[in-house]
């Protein structure tokens, strides 16, 4: 068979099986849409079990989800004040975040936080910790941190942070075999 012949039909099956997969790849692409413990640890759990089998993770933090990844040892002086009134109403880092029910005042995150210490359940900074060692990849959205005032100086050292639009992040979920939104 011709040279020429046998390259086109290696490219034609392999747009067969791209096509036969629905064009997916063995990624996960996940929205962390909320900043609250319980789901910010579902989130992490999810993106580190998926690193953990081999697939290329993605996580996009916007709107509340992106007071979790701010460096609680970390200031960003300069402010205006919308930024510096956001800053001060929402938890500062993975650290502050609370449970999105029972809360009573702190004391329901207390115990839920006592309870995953004494169980030997990896906290959330544990578990950001833990994703940066499994290659998750992390993105901000530009357009929440700048609605909330937040600045680049002041989130985590967190390996190839990436600061992103929804262009980006749609780009990756377009090909992903899995999308999720939390």
């Amino acid at each position: 068979m011709d040279a020429g012949l046998t390259e086109q039909l290696e490219e034609l099956r392999a747009r067969v099986e791209s096509l036969e997969q629905g064009g997916q790849e063995n990624k996960l692409s996940m929205v962390v849409f909320s900043g609250d413990l319980d789901r910010a640890l579902a989130s992490f759990i999810i993106a580190t079990g998926a690193a953990a089998m081999g697939m290329e993770v993605m996580m996009f933090f916007t709107f509340w989800g992106t007071p979790l990844l701010r460096d609680p040892k970390k200031s960003a002086p300069g402010k205006d004040m919308m930024g510096t009134m956001f800053g001060a109403m929402l938890p500062k880092g993975a650290p502050a975040a609370k449970l999105s029910k029972m809360h009573f005042g702190g004391l329901g995150t207390r115990m839920m936080q006592g309870l995953m210490a004494q169980k030997n359940v990896a906290s959330l900074p544990q578990m950001i910790d833990l994703a940066a060692e499994l290659g998750v990849r992390i993105c901000i959205c530009d357009l929440s941190m700048s609605l909330m005032g937040f600045t680049r100086q002041e989130m985590l050292d967190y390996p190839d942070l990436l600061y992103c639009g929804v262009a980006t992040f749609l780009e990756q979920a377009m090909g992903s075999k899995v999308q999720l939104f939390i």
